[in-house]
Formats: C-alpha cells, structure tokens, sequence
C-alpha cells in the first residue's frame, strides 16, 4: 500500500512473486529487505524466513497448515535488540521456525492496531505484556500462544524459546483441534474485552474530584512522579493536576505536578547534556534511564511544562520546555519538516554508552578547573551511577549550587551552560543511537501542538513556523487525493490508513497552531480533519473505532479507551470536538465530544489515573464555555499585549480568535468573531463566558477582570 494507490487500502503491495509461492524455498527466504519500516528492516538479515503482515503468510500458513509466528516490537526497543541477537539471528531458532511455523514481523509504531489486538491477548493470556511481544496464532489469525521476551535456551527456570516452539509445533501436530477450540474461546473473550460498556452516565465532576486522592495515593513526595519504579513521565497525567488544582482550589494537587517536573528535570531520565526526555526510569529517583528517545514523549514533556509555566509562572519550566523543543528541532527533524519518532537505547552494543561520562573525560575536554565544577555540579564522580560511569544528573538546582559555593548564581549559570556546549559537542563524535527515521502522522501531531503552544505562549516565533513546516509536510506527503490521511513516510513512500490517533492528535496539532498565529486554514483543517474522523470511525454507539471502516480489521476494529504512555485517540477526539464545536459555534461536535465523554464515565469513577487525558476533556467540557475575541490589527502592539497577557494564565477552557477587518469567511467559520469591531480603531477584546459577553475591554486589566469574573 502505497500513498499513490487508493485502490486497496487494506493490503501492503504484494512484493513477493506470485509465482513464487509453491516453491519451497520462496517461502524460506527472509522477505524483509522489501519494506520501509526501520525495525523490519533491522531484521531483513536473520536465518528467520520472516514475513510482513500480509495476505502472503496467511495463504502459506493455510496452505502448509502450519502456525503463525508473530513477533511485534519497534526499531528503539532495547529488549527487542536483545532477542534478535540472541534468537532470531541464530540458525538452530531459524531452523524451528522454518521448519513448523510461518513468521511474520510486524513493527508496532507502524501497525498500531495489530499491536492492540494482539497486546490485549497477551494481557488477557498472561496477565501482562510488553515488547518484545511474541505470539502464536492459527492460519486465520487467532492467539493460542503469548510471551514477551524469551530467552533462546532455559534459563534460571524460564523455559527458552527452543523448547517453547518445539512443544507448540507437537501440539499443533498432535492436537489441533483442541488449541482451534482454545484459540476460539481467546478470540470470543478478546472481542467481549473490546465491546462497549454500554452504558452512558451524565457528565459530572465526580470523577475529577475523585482523581486527585487517586493521585495523592500514589504520589512519592520525596522524588515526584506515581507508583513504584520503573517510573514512567506520562506527563498528561501533570497536565490533568495542573487543572484540577485550578478547577478545586487545590494547590496540593498542582504541587504534585510541579514537583515532579522540577525532579524530572534534574534527573537522569532528563539528557542534561542534549536536552530531551528518556523514556522512563528504572528507579524512583529518577536517575537511571531506559534511555531511548521517543518524539511522543517530548511533546507531552513540552506541553506539561508549558501548563506548568501558566500555572506557576516559574521561569524554569519555560526553560525545560525550550531546551526540549530545541531537542526536537535539532535531532528529530527531517529535513522536509516532519519528525522523526525516535532515537534507540544502545550504540556500539550497549545500553547508553552515547550519554555516559567519566571525570577524566570531562576534564579533557573542559579542563581542570571548569571541569572539577562540572562534575560536582552533575554528580560526575569515579564510582558512577551506571555501570562504573556517570549520567549527569542535577542533585540541587544552579542557585542551591552556588549558595554553597560561594559564588555568584548567575556566573555559575553561564560556565556550567558553557561547559554543557563543549561536552555536547563532543558527544556528538561518538557513535550515535540508530534514530528511527520514520514519519508518523499521530506523533508528529503531538509534536505539532507541543511546539505551536510553547512558541506562542514563550514568544518564540521558530517554534511555531518548525510547527507550521511538520504540519505542511504531513498534509502534502501522508493524505491521498481525497484527504484521506496515512499513518506513516519513509523515503517517500506513505502507507497504511491512518488510525483514530492520526486523525485526533493532528487535528490537536492543527487546532493549536490557529491558536498560535490565527492562520484561519489551520482551523478548517482541523475541522474537516475530525469530521472526516466522525465518518471513518463511528462505532453506531456514540463511540469511536481505532480503526476506520475503510481499513484492514485484524480481530475487530478495536477500541482504546486508556490513556497510557501517551493519551488515547478517543480522548484527545473529545477534546477536539468539544473545542472546535465551541470556536465554530457548532453544537453538534460539542455534544458529540459529550457523548464520548459519558460513554466512559463509569470507567473514569473506577481508575482516574488511567484516564488523564479523558478527564482533562471532561474538565473542558464541565467549564464555562469561553470565547475571547480580538478585533484589530494582526500588526497592532496591543493585539500583542492582549495576548501575551492570556498566555501568561492557563486558561484550558478559552478559545481565542483574532481578526483585523470585517472578514466574511472568518465570521462564517467563527460566529462569534462577528459583530465585534475595535472600539476608537484599537484592538479591543470581547469576553464571552457561558454564551454571554461582556462589555468590550479596551485594556487589558478590563480583559482580565472580566476572565476573573466567577462564572454564573
């Protein structure tokens, strides 16, 4: 499937000769190299006769009455590269596998919804998941067989994936028909997992009232973040207890949030060096990393620090979101102005040789003075935190440092700053991390909303324009014709109909780019974009699918309701219909993001914090409805002054649009926009709250006395 043939959206491009397939050893050859996927392609060289996800495996595995062998996982995924180089690139795995089993590679990142299906039946078999993920499946794809990784050989009790595939194959050869009926019995209870809950409950603000204890439970008020390790960033959830605590008058709540991005921040989850987030922490302080890089976290990262800085007005948090930003721009960029999703753990055959450092390679390349600061300030010293060497990490912040010092805060700044340039420098001689340089339309959505936010809000004009180009890019390489969007680019060639998230988080991205510079296209996009996503994902019960009715169905199309690692596609929808509906004075949207809302109230009563993004829509949707019109001069200093002062607050609920004439495709897209001219030829700014305005304010102190204003 490419993006140039619409004609069969469900089916990859069928790079296999056909007439290959009653041969015996087409049907053992590795078939890999084909493919654009980075991750597949990592494994286009094992003995393993590996296939994509295709029609082709499956008419094999029909053919031989042989099993599947599924095996998932993604290009930075450090355990996946262990047990490639441990079992797949081994010729006695290759052998079984050849011998009883059709395998078929399958990258996550790309096929997000084979992912889901075949993670639930992991959870529902095993009772956990994770990556690598490894199962078996009948010719007609349904799992009898789920593990994460395996090691090739027993090992410390675990049974080694040898043994493992030898006992399927003599099962599948001795009892068939038992494992047709157990793979059955998976798949019915699988599709039962994924049905609606059925019921639809009002909004109420229960559930955010019952979050913030959920939270506080959980809480480690010594080094931040929830739960035990590893401790995962999912910084949405910070987002969510930012307006709680402005929704309740609860600063213990926005606390939590602040104290753990400040601990995030000087951890080693953190690049000090390079700036940009890892991808968890394997201990509750935050020291030691899982140390891939995913775009996804980045810009969930970006926006929490931006909801922080509104929040608290803390400079540090406008500075944590920019050094990020920077990080993305710098090395996740492509070149054409999409981003790319990530940068692996491991270079030269390990686990974060390209971030660690010893005192001695500090003071080489700063010297010994500068150096000895450095590494007393990062927490550089000769036993290491990892391994025998040191991740920089900030025990105290600049001013706590020079207090005990003795010197002054704002020199110390400007060295350790200095010295971080020379060291990152260096850093980049080293081998780097394979970056997967895929293009994927989701998560270049987020990094489009994280971007066009943090630009406007910090002033930062290049943000919004790197913004502005992704969002370019996205549109002209990754929709077919008829506006159809894709899920990924790769040496320009997009594929795969776009997901639920592809469409919700671009619309997101889309949405917060009008906001940022009132390019009136960007807001139709995002409109015809999620009502597009109404007509392709409609589940006939005021749901969503994940998967749209033009595209291939695995098990079923699949409902992802939680917010994990990243906010679902059906939350983030819900926030877009809820906004846009109230901008475009569209009730219909609205009360279609309320009817997603009510469809997973019971579900949000039961674990908030699975639910973060879901609430912070719900927060949206139980809020006075706010609309702030500008009408002036898109040149004028004081349409500047009004903004500048409502980006300074965080404000979830407002929606803000700018006009400097009498536009009639303006006020017909905006109908609140019309009516509301410059008083004496300023900028003046219109305050409706709760469907009602106020009088026009001429300044802004009357701009913010109205905003103050207790709703009725």
């Amino acid at each position: 499937m490419t993006g140039n043939d619409h004609d069969d959206p469900t089916e990859r491009p069928c790079r296999i000769d056909p007439r290959s397939l009653g041969e015996e050893g087409a049907a053992r050859r590795n078939h890999l190299i084909f493919e654009k996927s980075p991750y597949l392609l990592q494994h286009a060289e094992n003995p393993v006769a590996w296939f994509p996800w295709g029609d082709t495996a499956f008419a094999i595995a029909r053919r031989e009455n042989k099993p599947i062998f599924l095996s998932i996982g993604y290009s930075t995924c450090h355990w996946c590269h262990v047990m490639a180089h441990e079992s797949f690139e081994h010729p006695d795995v290759a052998a079984v596998l050849n011998r009883a089993f059709v395998s078929i590679k399958v990258d996550r990142e790309e096929r997000p919804d084979i992912d889901q299906a075949y993670m639930t039946a992991c959870q529902l078999l095993t009772g956990s998941g994770g990556w690598p993920l490894n199962l078996v499946l009948t010719p007609d794809k349904k799992p009898f067989f789920a593990a994460t990784y395996l090691p090739r050989q027993r090992h410390r009790g675990m049974a080694g994936l040898i043994e493992i595939l030898e006992r399927i194959s003599h099962a599948w050869q001795t009892d068939q028909a038992g494992i047709l009926q157990s793979s059955s019995q998976i798949t019915f209870a699988l599709l039962q997992h994924n049905l609606p809950t059925g019921e639809n409950h009002p909004l109420m603000d229960q559930p955010l009232r019952d979050a913030g204890p959920d939270y506080q439970k959980a809480f480690d008020r010594d080094y931040g973040g929830f739960g035990d390790a590893p401790k995962f960033p999912a910084a949405h959830n910070l987002s969510l207890l930012l307006r709680l605590a402005r929704r309740f008058n609860a600063p213990e709540m926005g606390q939590m949030a602040l104290w753990t991005l400040r601990r995030i921040r000087r951890g080693g989850i953190y690049d000090q060096i390079g700036h940009g987030i890892h991808r968890y922490s394997v201990d509750r302080e935050w020291v030691v990393p899982h140390f891939e890089k995913m775009l996804y976290d980045q810009a969930m990262l970006i926006l929490a620090c931006t909801d922080a800085f509104q929040y608290s007005g803390e400079r540090d948090f406008r500075q944590t979101a920019l050094e990020t930003a920077g990080y993305v721009c710098r090395d996740l960029g492509d070149p054409r102005g999409g981003f790319h999703s990530g940068e692996d753990a491991d270079s030269e055959g390990a686990e974060g040789t390209y971030y660690v450092w010893t005192p001695s390679r500090v003071h080489e390349v700063l010297g010994h003075e500068a150096g000895t600061v450095f590494c007393r300030s990062f927490s550089i010293d000769e036993q290491g935190n990892f391994e025998g060497k040191s991740i920089p990490v900030m025990r105290d912040g600049v001013a706590e440092l020079a207090q005990k010092a003795r010197v002054d805060p704002t020199a110390l700044a400007a060295l350790l700053e200095e010295s971080r340039r020379k060291l990152l420098a260096v850093r980049q001689q080293r081998v780097r991390p394979h970056r997967d340089d895929k293009v994927l339309t989701a998560w270049n959505g987020l990094a489009i909303a994280a971007l066009a936010r943090a630009g406007a809000v910090f002033g930062e004009p290049t943000l919004v324009e790197a913004a502005r180009r992704a969002a370019r890019f996205i549109l002209a390489e990754l929709r077919w014709p008829d506006g159809r969007l894709l899920r990924r680019w790769r040496q320009n060639e997009a594929a795969v109909p776009g997901f639920l998230e592809d469409y919700s988080f671009l619309s997101w991205g889309l949405f917060e780019l009008y906001q940022a510079d009132f390019h009136l296209e960007d807001l139709k996009t995002s409109l015809e974009l999620t009502e597009q996503m109404i007509d392709l994902f409609d589940d006939g019960q005021n749901g969503l699918y994940d998967t749209g009715r033009d595209a291939e169905v695995v098990l079923d199309r699949g409902r992802s309701l939680q917010d994990g690692a990243l906010p679902s596609g059906c939350s983030v929808a819900a926030l877009n219909l809820l906004r846009l509906g109230r901008i475009c004075g569209r009730t219909d949207l609205e009360q279609r993001g309320e009817q997603l809302l009510q469809n997973g109230m019971i579900l949000y009563a039961d674990y908030p914090r699975a639910y973060a993004q879901h609430l912070i829509a719900l927060d949206i949707a139980l809020s006075p409805p706010t609309d702030i019109v500008l009408a002036g001069g898109f040149e004028d200093p004081k349409a500047e002054q009004f903004l500048a002062s409502l980006r300074q607050v965080l404000l979830p609920e407002a929606v803000i649009s700018l006009t400097d004439k009498a536009d009639p495709e303006l006020t017909a897209l905006i109908p609140a926009a019309a009516n509301k001219p410059p008083i004496a030829g300023e900028t003046t700014a219109y305050v409706c709250r709760n469907r009602s305005c106020r009088a026009p304010a001429t300044t802004v102190g009357q701009m913010i006395d109205q905003l103050d204003e207790k709703p009725a």
